[in-house]
């Protein structure tokens, strides 16, 4: 049997999927496929049902009919997330009228950004490609996600809105879900709940083999040391990335259920596996 699965070309999903791709883990009696691109284009990939099994972004996942979410491999902020970077600083107010680039808007950060915001100046382009945006002035602001949280240059940018610290205000301190795991209904329960406990196994391997994982994951560090790629896994790859049990279940369902009183997104059922 054969699977697709997508991921990003991203430290904390290189860290993820380290034990699988190295072979340390392994599924009897199935190959797997993988597709790594960035999480935008996973969302739209998922809207067509093509992968398997892919990460996506939990606003992405609201979009989709035919997956379920796997327990693990989960990003959860705990007190952080995507933020607003700019030369200077902007309010609330200002944010809605000026141009500000997005890494796409089934992105998890888009959908917290429309949350604070409502409507507003939407550049959409790759998330590598915003902070030089910002910079050039293409853009009067950026929403960045992945390692730029904490990699932006901090001579050159502003932090103007921390998305973060936001939501773990209005969700009473809840983790913040970011990008999620899922598997197509038309593998069958038990392979989606053996692909699961696999990859809860190459997460475990990575934590129980951090040097190796974190070599591995430096392919994708963009320029970032050693230092700041370990910081950023050790963010988003936690506890609730092993199982996100009934804490993350609950984050999943306050973040849609404020998607939905905001009116961005339509009633939708959290199944996980």
């Amino acid at each position: 049997m054969e699977i697709t699965v997508g991921h990003t070309p991203d430290a904390d999903d290189a860290f993820m999927f380290y034990g699988i791709v190295s072979g340390k883990v392994t599924i009897d009696n199935v190959k797997i496929n993988h597709v790594i691109e960035d999480i935008e284009s996973l969302n739209i990939r998922a809207l067509k049902s093509e992968l398997d099994i892919s990460a996506v972004s939990a606003h992405g996942y609201s979009y989709t009919k035919d997956y379920v979410i796997l327990r693990s491999g989960s990003s959860f902020g705990k007190a952080y997330g995507p933020i607003v970077i700019a030369k200077r600083n902007f309010d609330i107010e200002e944010l809605k009228k000026i141009r500000i680039a997005v890494p796409g808007k089934m992105t998890t950060a888009y959908l917290l950004l429309r949350m604070v915001l409502g409507d507003f100046n939407v550049i959409e382009m790759r998330f590598n490609e915003i902070n030089d945006a910002v910079e050039k002035d293409i853009v009067d602001a950026g929403l960045v996600i992945h390692e730029a949280q904490i990699t932006y240059d901090q001579a050159k940018f502003v932090n103007v809105l921390d998305l973060g610290l936001w939501w773990n205000n209005v969700s009473n301190k809840l983790p913040l879900p970011l990008g999620i795991n899922i598997a197509h209904k038309r593998l069958g329960n038990d392979t989606i709940r053996k692909f699961n406990d696999l990859l809860k196994l190459s997460i475990q391997y990575g934590f129980n083999n951090l040097d190796e994982a974190i070599d591995y994951s430096m392919q994708y560090s963009r320029g970032a040391s050693r230092y700041l790629i370990e910081k950023f896994v050790k963010m988003y790859v936690n506890d609730l990335t092993i199982d996100m049990g009934q804490q993350g279940n609950k984050a999943l369902n306050k973040l849609y259920s404020i998607a939905k009183q905001n009116k961005i997104i339509e009633s939708i059922e959290v199944k996980i596996i």
